[in-house]
């Protein structure tokens, strides 16, 4: 008798918008199958598919990994800015006196505290 596994698919083509999918699978299944299965990404071209990172309840995996019940199979878009060139561009906008871990400094504090 072979076993089934309970997981479900979340894909966000879109920011703040996602699908998700609950599948039924017979234990031995990759993530790669259950993303097959949940028919989530069939609209998407493969070039962008192929971009895609792929994690169970957060954390990166591989397409070969084996699901387990009750996983999670997290679809990611590739990042359109990266976080830390994001981050300075904020920074250098906004200036370096109001932001920070310096912004609410005593006045005739030491640089730095």
């Amino acid at each position: 008798m072979a076993s089934i596994v309970r997981v479900s698919v979340v894909v966000s083509k879109r920011p703040r918008e996602f699908q998700e999918a609950h599948l039924h699978l017979p234990s031995g299944s990759t993530l790669s199958d259950a993303i097959r299965v949940s028919q989530l990404l069939v609209d998407l071209p493969d070039a962008v598919v192929d971009g895609m990172t792929l994690g169970v309840w957060g954390r990166k995996a591989s397409a070969g990994q084996l699901v387990c019940d009750g996983d999670r199979v997290e679809v990611y878009r590739p990042l359109q800015v990266d976080p830390k060139v994001a981050r300075r561009e904020r920074f250098r906008g906004q200036g370096s006196k109001s932001t920070g871990l310096f912004a609410n400094r005593r006045p005739g504090a030491k640089a730095g505290y």
